[in-house]
Parts: structure tokens; sequence; C-alpha cells
């Protein structure tokens, strides 16, 4: 696949101001330099920077012309880009260019047009001079400068012959008055023997010479090139794949975003990159394939263990890499290629059996100790090698380094690789217990926050046990894979699983029976809450009598939540739990005490408390390298939904921008879709693309549907679009419902949010259209019916927000019947919902949703005729629309008519705020009954003001009334 490209400058602001404020571009001021130096790397971005530049000079007026030096290895064409620089002057200039000519007829030799094979030799007055040919260019350029100043630009300078270095040499020592010259060149070329690395020195010193180092770009210029190359959402581990590689050089961005994601360097980068290796002596690239082989970065003393070079050899291999900027030496003493991506492809270029033979040098220098390295290395090595039995022990012994210094991701890695090796060994090991193996790193995974790969690994496992394989190994199978399926969403039930993890360990050892008990009491949770307490108790009186302090901790955090010590808040025996586990040392069982802390708090409507504890979840999973684990990364969600509550949206958005971070793709996913959620749902930015991706993560977790559909819906509303806000709704709830339960709680609030879609586009809606609606709202009223009946002999489970949302669904179903005309209302029994829907989101203390119930409200008094009233909420909700940057609800209350309308002088007659209303109302079809029982005023009164408007708009009929008001603006 071709690389991609884009046009648009990304990361180079700094410099090309710094590049036109030297030059004096855009300025009045005096230049600060008369000529740039412009260096940095292959590929960083020279060439786009200098287009920049000469587009900003042609803005200002400036004239441009631009030469190129090019790689002709020894026969280089003497003054080249200056050849090519004279040829755009003739064509641009002729007259000017005609005249210098004439006073320096040895400047004509440098003509594009001349410089072809002859037979002749050049000699006596047809030979250049330089010293003419150096004052003829200085001479044309001056010339030409008389006119507006002039842009001078010679790209590649490391390919120079001798004879333009000379020439720059003079330019730079003689300015020529109204001509900036910059000079661009690959500073990875300058090799200590480079001739233009002595001439960059010089010119240096010059009065009125200035150099710009181009450094790769940062990571977030990365990313935003990354972007404009591939418009569309990409995961954080693919962002951080290509900025880990790419090592800031846009060149390589567009090769790796045009590859495809393949994992290899694209064979048109690997060319270009392989072209440092052609300068150098065999023995330099015998040791840089060596070093390829290591990794990313290896030690002298290992490269020398591995080496068959001799010390004097190496050592002068390696200088001349480094010379040659293959290599880069730091001064811990180890060796790096200096780009990534030339490692990988000098490494893509091995042969395969040159490949096994050096990763078996180093597994043989690793393992006698000729050298010093870690088991992580010592196991890449034997695995490429395909000594497996060293690579399966080295990898266990890697992971178990790497859980011990807080690197779950990594030990997962190394597990992974081991349980691989063992599947696919050709001799059995019989020292390596290939079920302790995958129940250790199923806990590395979920760890991590990679739950259904841990699930997935112990699928695995308990598929290959043998029938007659001992209950023990499923029992203990069964506990982990209980205890995983617990942390994600999934069909299957992890109270099964645990009930039969719990019989078969019954007369197994102590500990995995507690282990397995302990699990089974979490399985049944809140459900069934006496049966849970039962377990748990069993459970920790066996942990306390055999001494299993660890599961005993683990145990207290669960009674705390379902037997509260002497009838106390579960709060305080979360906070004790979460105490004891700190104290001894176990950072797991403490982060989830706290997470169940928090979200006591939170769904007790302490949203302040739980914001705090949200906070000391995450602070602590960072001091255990634990950061991704279920129950801190789903606290950060849960602190970020809390601050939404609050208001705090730009907070709450930048809480859950991962970005650099490399999360598990659930949680990345899960975090896009509330930032969404805040962006399109609350915000009502078109973002179309972002919600139909993330529609192919809804299953992956009920939370990533709940939010990214809830903003679906929302927008759906504000559009008016109940047809489609429906359909989102149905298409959620047939993706949650296996994932949890057919009455999750959320289903209240969902139904409800659709029900307001169909009430706001009842007021745009036929008699037909609307009667047709009313069994769709039927069934949403019912379904949020369900879930309150479900719930209901759950107390716990009616916290402020639960009641928000009851309160809701009453006031939404009762807006839909008044605007719809299917059973309407009274005023006095609308009002009176919208008041009780107002009174529990303050309660709740939601910004977003008392601003939106406030909305609504404002609407309802405006209609019942409490004008005072209506402006007095409206100014509240308003307030905090526009606080929170919400849109819709600006939109809706303009809708409303609570913002003045100006009216225009070449039409002076104006409608009162109620006649306005009518009107809006007869422009919908609708007669003078229907806007009656809508505005609760009587059919007469309707007739009254119809009449007036009519008179108004000097209308003959309400079709034509209706015609005026929009051509006037307004409707």
């Amino acid at each position: 696949m071709p690389a991609l490209r884009t046009t648009d400058l990304i990361g180079r602001d700094a410099e090309l101001e710094h590049l036109t404020a030297q030059l004096g571009i855009r300025t009045s001021a005096p230049a600060a330099a008369r000529a740039v130096l412009v260096g940095g790397d292959a590929g960083v971005g020279k060439t786009r920077l200098l287009m920049a530049l000469c587009d900003t000079a042609l803005e200002a007026d400036w004239q441009v012309v631009a030469g190129h030096c090019l790689d002709l290895a020894d026969s280089s064409l003497p003054y080249l880009p200056f050849s090519e620089i004279l040829g755009r002057l003739m064509a641009d200039h002729p007259d000017v260019t005609g005249r210098v000519l004439e006073v320096h007829p040895t400047l004509a030799r440098l003509q594009p047009g001349r410089r072809i094979r002859s037979s002749e030799t050049a000699s006596g007055d047809q030979a250049l001079d330089r010293g003419n040919v150096y004052d003829a260019f200085g001479h044309l350029l001056a010339a030409v400068a008389e006119q507006a100043p002039v842009l001078v630009v010679v790209e590649d300078a490391h390919w120079a012959d001798e004879s333009t270095r000379d020439m720059l040499s003079f330019l730079f020592s003689r300015p020529v008055p109204g001509v900036a010259l910059v000079v661009s060149y690959r500073s990875d070329d300058l090799h200590r023997r480079h001739p233009l690395r002595r001439q960059v020195a010089e010119w240096m010193r010059l009065r009125g010479v200035d150099r710009l180092q181009v450094e790769p770009l940062a990571a977030d210029d990365v990313r935003r090139l990354v972007r404009a190359l591939h418009p569309s959402t990409l995961s954080e581990a693919e962002y951080v794949s290509i900025v880990d590689r790419a090592e800031g050089n846009p060149f390589f961005i567009e090769e790796l975003v045009g590859a495809a994601w393949s994992g290899q360097v694209p064979g048109e980068l690997a060319d270009v990159l392989l072209v440092h290796l052609d300068r150098l002596d065999e023995t330099t690239r015998r040791v840089v394939r060596l070093v390829s082989v290591a990794g990313r970065q290896v030690g002298h003393g290992l490269l020398a263990a591995v080496s068959d070079l001799g010390s004097a050899e190496l050592e002068g291999a390696l200088r001349t890499a480094v010379d040659a900027h293959v290599l880069v030496a730091s001064r811990g003493g180890t060796y790096a290629f200096r780009h990534a991506l030339l490692g990988e492809a000098v490494y893509d270029d091995l042969l395969p059996g040159e490949r096994m033979r050096l990763h078996a040098a180093f597994v043989a220098a690793l393992g006698e100790g000729r050298a010093v390295g870690t088991a992580a290395e010592l196991a890449q090595h034997a695995r490429r090698a395909d000594d497996r039995p060293v690579a399966v022990r080295a990898s266990i012994e890697a992971g178990e380094e790497a859980l011990a210094v807080g690197g779950p991701a990594e030990a997962a890695t190394h597990f992974l690789d081991a349980l691989e090796l063992v599947d696919t060994t050709r001799e059995p090991l019989p020292d390596i217990d290939a079920f302790a193996l995958a129940r250790r790193c199923a806990e590395a995974l979920v760890a991590s926050g990679r739950v259904p790969k841990a699930v997935k690994v112990l699928r695995a496992r308990l598929a290959a046990l043998p029938a007659e394989g001992a209950a023990v190994d499923r029992g203990q199978l069964l506990t982990a894979l209980a205890s995983a399926l617990l942390l994600t969403d999934t069909t299957d039930s992890p109270r099964e699983i645990a009930a039969e993890a719990v019989e078969l360990l019954r007369g197994g050892p102590p500990k995995l029976l507690a282990r397995a008990l302990l699990v089974h009491a979490q399985s049944l949770g809140g459900w069934h809450a006496d049966e849970a307490r039962s377990v748990a108790l069993q459970a920790l009186e066996l942990a306390e009598r055999n001494d299993l302090t660890s599961l005993a901790v683990e145990l207290h955090a669960t009674v705390a939540g379902l037997d509260p010590a002497g009838g106390a808040s579960p709060s305080a025996g979360w906070r004790a739990a979460a105490e004891r586990a700190r104290r001894a040392g176990l950072i797991e069982p403490e982060l989830r005490a706290l997470y169940l802390l928090g979200r006591h708090h939170h769904d007790e409507g302490d949203l302040d408390t739980a914001v705090a504890v949200y906070r000391e979840v995450i602070a602590r999973s960072e001091v255990g390298g634990l950061t991704w684990s279920p129950y801190p990364a789903e606290a950060r969600l849960l602190l970020a939904v809390a601050l939404t509550h609050q208001g705090r949206l730009d907070e709450a958005w930048h809480l859950l921008d991962v970005s650099g971070q490399n999360p598990p793709m659930v949680f990345e996913w899960l975090y896009f879709a509330h930032q969404m959620f805040i962006t399109i749902g609350i915000r009502g930015e078109p973002k179309q693309a972002a919600l139909e991706r993330l529609r192919d993560h809804w299953g992956t977790d009920g939370l990533t549907a709940i939010s990214s559909g809830g903003a679906e819906i929302m927008r759906a509303a504000a559009a008016g679009d109940a047809a489609l806000a429906l359909s989102a709704y149905d298409d959620l709830v047939a993706v949650v419902v296996p994932l949890w339960h057919e009455w999750f709680q959320a289903r209240l609030r969902l139904a409800t949010l659709t029900i307001a879609a169909f009430a706001a586009a009842a007021a745009h809606q036929s008699a037909d259209e609307r009667g047709s609606a009313a069994h769709d709202v039927e069934r949403l009223v019912s379904d949020g019916g369900r879930v309150i009946d479900f719930y209901a002999p759950y107390d716990g489970s009616h916290g402020p927000e639960y009641r928000m949302w009851v309160a809701r669904r009453a006031a939404e179903h009762l807006r839909w019947r008044w605007l719809a005309q299917v059973d309407p209302p009274s005023a006095d029994e609308l009002v009176s919902s919208w008041r009780a829907a107002e009174e529990a989101a303050v309660a709740y203390a939601s910004v977003p949703e008392v601003a939106q119930t406030r909305v609504r409200l404002a609407g309802v008094l405006r209609a019942v005729g409490d004008t005072t009233g209506a402006r007095t909420v409206a100014d509240q909700a308003r307030e905090a629309a526009r606080e929170l940057g919400a849109r819709p609800m600006l939109d809706e209350l303009t809708a409303q008519g609570s913002a003045p309308v100006p009216a225009t002088s070449a039409h002076p007659a104006t409608l009162t705020p109620r006649e306005a209303e009518i009107l809006a109302l007869v422009a919908e079809g609708r007669s003078n009954g229907e806007i009656g029982k809508q505005l609760f005023i009587s059919t007469k009164t309707v007739s009254v003001h119809v009449s007036n408007i009519l008179a108004k708009l000097d209308a003959a009929s309400r079709t034509e009334a209706a015609a005026v008001a929009r051509r006037r603006g307004l409707l």
C-alpha cells in the first residue's frame, strides 16, 4: 500500500515563525539573520517546512527561487543548484538576467540547457573562473532584488559538490542586499569525514548566519499527523505503536500509516533505511546486524561475549557505525540504533537461519554467565532461537520479575509466551505445571485490565483438561474463571461456575476451598444477600482457622458490604476493610474495598465524597502498578461520571483522555464512549463517525453501550427524530440485556430519554402521526415501569439518581401526552409533575439534569400562562446550559420563545408572546381545538388570537399567515 501524504504543516509552527522572524519576512523590522542553515534527520520534515516558508514569503510579496543538490555519487555537476536557480530567474526575469549575462558572459555556461555532454573541452575564456562566477551570481541576485526581496533556498546540501559549497561560502560571507539565503542538509548524514561537516562549522562562525535544527515531532503532533493521514478513529494501542516506532519522524509516520498496521517495516521505507548500511564495510555491517538481533539497545559486554571479533576490531566497527549515524552510544555503555525503525529493517533483512544462529549465540552467552542480562532478554533470544525449554523457564522467571516490580501487563505477556511454548513444545516439560501457569497468567491479565483475555486463557486450559483430570485442578481453574467473569460483562453465569468450583474443592486444601467460597460469595452479591453473607462468613471462619491472612483480608472487604457491624453504614465496613488490607500490604483487596466505598457514596448521592474516594483508588493503584486493573480503571470512569453530574465536563473529558497511556482496549472504548456522551449528548457537537465506530464495541461492556447509545438517543431527541431515538434504544437494549439482565436499572433512564424524543417530535407531527406514536410511547413507559417494579424489593437501589429518573419518566410521559394531545393532562397535573422532577434533580445535584429539567419546566410554565415563573426558570436553565456548553438546551430554550427575538424594521407589525405560540401551532396544522387543549385556553380564545394574527400579518388565511411569518422570520 502506498504511503499517505498530507499537505498540512503539522507541529512546525514554532520553526516557521523562527525562520520568518530571523529573515525579516512578514515584518517591517530588520532581519536578524541574512542566512539560515536548516538541519535535521532524513524525513524529519525539512522540505515541508521550507515549502511553507516559500509560501509565506510569496504571500509577503517576496520573490522565491530554489535549487536542489542531487545524490549523483562521484559524478556531481558543479554548481547544480545554482544552474537550477539561474534557469528559474531567466524564465521569470529575462530582461534582468539578459543584462547581467551581457556583463558576465561566463555565467551563461551555468544555464541548464547548456549543461549537456560535449566533445569540446572548456579552456581559456570558456573555462569557468570561480571568482567571475561568484561575482556574477551575486550581481544577478542583487539585480533581481531591486524589484522585491528575494528568498534563495538550496536543499540537500549534504549532496553538494565542492563548487556548490564554495559558492555558498561566498554568499554567506558576502551578503547581497535584499537577498535571504536558506540552506538545508541532513544532519544524520554528516559523519566525521563528511566535507560539509567542517563547512557548517565554518559558516556558523560568520556574522548573520543562523542555524535551525528541525527536531522530531512531539507525541501530540504525531497524533495530529496520524489523524490527518487516517481520519477514522484509531485505538490508543495503534497510536502508541506509531508514536513509539516512528520516533517523531513524519516520513516514517506516513509510511507506517500507509502500511495499514502490518507490524513490519514497509518495504519502501526499509529500502530507504537500509541505504545507511551501504557505505559501511562488511565488518561493521556484521556488528550492526548483531545489534539488531539484540533488541532496542545492548551493552558492550554482551556484544563482546556474543561477537567473534577481537576487542580492537569490535570497537573499530562500533566506532564506524556511530560515526555513520547508524548507531548511537550512551554513557551507560550501551548501543542503540539512531532510528528504531532502522533496527527493525536490519533485523527483517536477515535470513531465517542467520537470525536463529545469532539468537542462539545470545542464549549461550547469557545462559553460561559470560554476560549479564535479564530473564526477559534470555526468554526472547531462546524463543527466537527455538530453544523452547530455556524459553519457557526464562519467560516464567521474567513474568514473576515483572509482577514483583508492578508490571502486570509485561508479566502477562511473558506468561502467555510460556503457555504457547508449553502447548507447542515437542518434548514434555515435567517441571512445568501448565495449570498453575495458566492461573498465574490469568491473574496477571486481570491485574493489567485484560479480563476477556484472562477468561479466554482459562477456558482454553479447561478445555485441555483430561476428562479424568484431578478435581483440584478443575476446581482451581473454575474458581479463577468465575472470579474473572465477575469483572467483565458476559452472558455466562459466574455464580454457577463458582458453585461448581466449591463442590469440587470440598475435600481439597483449605486455602483452595476458602478462595472458592470467597468467589462464590462475591458472585451471589446483593441479589442473594442472605446466602452471600452465609457463604462469606463460612469462608472467613475457614481462613482465620487456617491462618490464611491474605484471604481473610479479602473476605473482610466482602463481608463489609453484606454484614456491616452493629447495623452501621457499609461505608464504615469498607473503609475498615481498606485500612486492614493496607496494613497487610495487600493492594488488590484494598483497591476493591475503596472502589466499593466510592460506589456506595456515589449511589447515596454524596458526589463530593465519591469523587475523593475514586481519586484515592486511582492514586493507590498507581503506587502498586495496577493502574489498569479493573477496580481503579472503572473508578476512573465513575469519577468522570460524578464530575459530569457536578457540571465539570472539561475536567471529566480530560480525565478520560488516555493519550500515550496504552490502556486495555475495553477501557479505552469505555472512556471514549463517555467522552462522546459529553461531546455529542450534552454539548450537541456532530460526530456521527465516532458513534458509528463505538457501535462496534457495544458488546464489550454494557457501560460502553449505555454511554454511546445514550448519546445517540439525546442527539435524536435534539433533532426531533423519534424514530431514530427508538431505533437506538431498541438496539441498545438488545445488546445490554444478554450482558446484564432484562430490567437493568439504566433502562429506566434510556426509556425516559426516548420518551423525551417522542415529545420533541410531537410538536411537528400530524394528528395521525401522533396517534400512531402512542403505541411506542406506552411501550417505553411500560419498560420504565417494569424496571421500577423489578427494583422495588431492593431498598439499596433507590438512591437519589434512581428517584430522579422515576420522577423524570412521569414528567416526560405527561409532556408527550400534552404535546401530542393524546389524553392530555390538566395544567396543574403537568406543572406539578415537572416541579417534582425539578426537585428530584436538585436533590441529586446533577447540574446537567437540573438544567435540562428546568428547560422543560420553563416550556410548561410558559404554556400554562405563568410567564414570570417561566422566565425565572428559563434564566436559571440558560445560565447553567451556557456554563456547560450545552447547545441543545440553549436551542430548546430559544425554540420555546424564552429568548427575545428582535423585530425587523421592514415589518413593524409584531406579535405578542401568546400570538407567537399560537402562530407556531397554526403553522404545524393544528386546529383551534387542539391548540386550546395544548395551551390550556378555550377554543374561542384561540379563535380571537388567530383573527388578530391574520389582521397583523395582512393574511387572508391560516396558510398564508404561516407563509408570511416564515418570510419575516417570525417562525
